[in-house]
């Protein structure tokens, strides 16, 4: 039975997104219309953009132009709605070494709002799912890098949100953890979820639309103004 997902809304459109870091324009006119059930690989050479992409998809950092609409209203409207409806995983694992990886996921999910009867199913959900189980209850600090990476991971599973937005999700992790990535990715569309994500290697994500960073590259470099 499909998830319900807290505040999901049809589509996620970027309208002419582009980012500045320091004095260089990094991309320009990045538009694209991510809608329910759908997934967007973002590409790229490195230094392309596709970690600032994602976190101005975030509201971590703002972008030097355009502008992000979460269904029917931009997100500046209401931030704080938008960001209760995603999910950012990072290059940081955010793994607190004295917590065990179901004490965390029970942090992540009282943060977001979910107590009682309905916490213990879902972390243990998200357990099986990254493959946890033997591990949950051993202080983190004791976890290996790919451990650590597949907790990072759980709370997709654990507190439900529309957006997963994705950044070398597939980093430390095994084969056995990415199938379990995938697998976790391809439930989270059939529940009309959306995702978009960055990776170097090889991720298998049917039917996803590519963006690729490097096509909005500006023609000539930035130069601050006088």
């Amino acid at each position: 039975m499909p998830i319900a997902l807290p505040g999901f809304a049809p589509v996620l459109i970027a309208e002419d997104l582009a980012c500045r870091r320091g004095e260089r324009l990094v991309f320009t006119g990045v538009s694209f219309r991510l809608s329910a059930g759908e997934a967007l690989l973002l590409t790229g050479p490195n230094g392309s953009g596709k970690t600032s992409l994602l976190r101005i998809l975030a509201t971590l950092i703002t972008p030097a132009a355009g502008r992000l609409v979460w269904g029917n209203a931009p997100v500046d409207v209401e931030p704080a709605a938008y960001r209760a409806a995603l999910h950012y995983v990072g290059h940081q694992d955010g793994v607190k070494p004295g917590l065990t990886p179901r004490e965390a996921l029970m942090f992540w999910a009282a943060l977001r709002g979910l107590g009682g009867k309905r916490m213990a199913p879902l972390i243990d959900k998200a357990l099986t799912a990254f493959g946890l189980e033997a591990v949950a209850d051993w202080p983190c600090r004791w976890l290996s890098a790919g451990q650590r990476k597949r907790l990072a991971l759980a709370p997709l599973v654990a507190t439900p949100a529309a957006l997963w937005l994705l950044d070398e999700p597939t980093s430390a992790l095994d084969h056995d953890s990415q199938i379990h990535l995938e697998c976790a990715i391809a439930a989270h569309r059939a529940s009309d979820g959306l995702v978009a994500v960055a990776s170097h290697t090889p991720i298998d994500v049917p039917d996803a639309g590519v963006l690729p960073l490097e096509a909005f590259a500006p023609s000539t470099e930035y130069a601050a103004p006088d």
